[in-house]
């Protein structure tokens, strides 16, 4: 009988007993044979090997609401004198090996020695571009955050970081941080896997904070499907302030639409859940998938103006950008 070698604990309507499922999605919505037909025949657009950016430096610790973009998924956010990242990663490669897997055409928008004492480090699921044990290792050792997780992560990460200080929930889940700043987990249609014999043995998830500046939603990864999710995100959480909402690896749709949202769909997220402001995420760091580097902004644009929404409200994010955002208080 299989049994899931990180997590154990009752069944429930996104649990087998054994791995984690999205409810009303089919669990293997593509297999072995589908992603052959992409890597094989997929139409991919070039990327460059490298875009130059300026890091950025960030002050030790900010009152109100800063977020800085890294790259890909990893952004400092600084909140009411506390400083979290999310799925932080700095290592060249998103893989499980040095010398092999999508390489990093962005360095990081700030030098890990020029990172402001770390509090808490969010992690949203085990792909590795988004949990890299080399990275959480190096955090370990200079700054022992908090890191909170979704179920069955917490396993890989301490196996991986001796003496992490570890935090797992299931979604809805509220973690707290520190005073008055705490995790909720939230719902996504995705899945987690380190290896082929691990697939859906950790659970994925968002994370909407609640800070005394007001509320962040960090998205993880996710495709959209019905969108029953995000009203029910808005529905419990009410209308969030500053939401990260992904916008890369989306192409070909006819793979990717059950795990990864593109422009459009981010959009309808973004009125979904009553957003104030966002910043694009997941796009123009490592190539994953087949839609040009450029892609994602070009198409976020021409979204936000289709729907009506001031162009200000929702930007994507560049790597040593910092964007401030008005305190509104929870």
């Amino acid at each position: 009988m299989a049994r899931n070698r990180y997590y154990q604990g009752p069944m429930s309507d996104h649990f087998d007993g054994v791995r984690f499922f999205n409810p009303g999605q089919a669990p293997d919505t593509h297999g072995v044979v589908d992603l052959l037909r992409w890597r094989f025949t997929g139409d991919k657009a070039g990327w460059p090997d490298a875009v130059p950016i300026v890091p950025a430096r960030p002050e030790p610790r900010v009152d109100g609401l800063r977020i800085t973009m890294v790259g890909h998924a990893t952004l400092l956010i600084q909140v009411a004198g506390l400083n979290i990242l999310t799925d932080p990663v700095w290592s060249e490669r998103a893989s499980p090996f040095a010398f092999v897997g999508p390489k990093r055409v962005t360095v990081p928008g700030i030098s890990f020695d020029d990172l402001p004492p770390i509090d808490v480090v969010l992690l949203s699921h085990c792909h590795y571009d988004h949990l890299d044990t080399a990275t959480l290792r190096r955090l370990q050792a200079a700054h022992d955050p908090l890191m909170a997780m979704p179920l069955g992560n917490d396993a890989i990460v301490r196996a991986a970081v001796p003496g992490a200080r570890c935090v797992a929930g299931d979604w809805w889940d509220r973690l707290p941080l520190a005073d008055g700043i705490a995790t909720t987990l939230t719902p996504a249609y995705h899945w987690g896997n380190r290896w082929p014999s691990d697939v859906r043995m950790a659970l994925w998830s968002g994370h909407h904070l609640s800070t005394p500046a007001g509320t962040i939603w960090f998205v993880g990864d996710t495709g959209y499907e019905d969108g029953r999710i995000f009203g029910d995100i808005r529905a419990r959480l009410g209308a969030t302030d500053v939401a990260l909402i992904p916008i890369g690896a989306y192409a070909p749709r006819w793979f990717m639409a059950p795990q990864h949202v593109d422009p459009a769909e981010a959009v309808r997220i973004f009125g979904d859940v009553e957003v104030g402001r966002a910043l694009g995420i997941h796009w123009g760091t490592f190539r994953l998938t087949d839609e040009g580097r450029e892609a994602p902004r070009e198409a976020l644009a021409l979204a936000v103006a289709a729907a009506g929404i001031a162009p200000e409200r929702f930007v994507a994010a560049e790597p040593g950008r910092v964007y401030d955002f008005e305190s509104h208080p929870s």
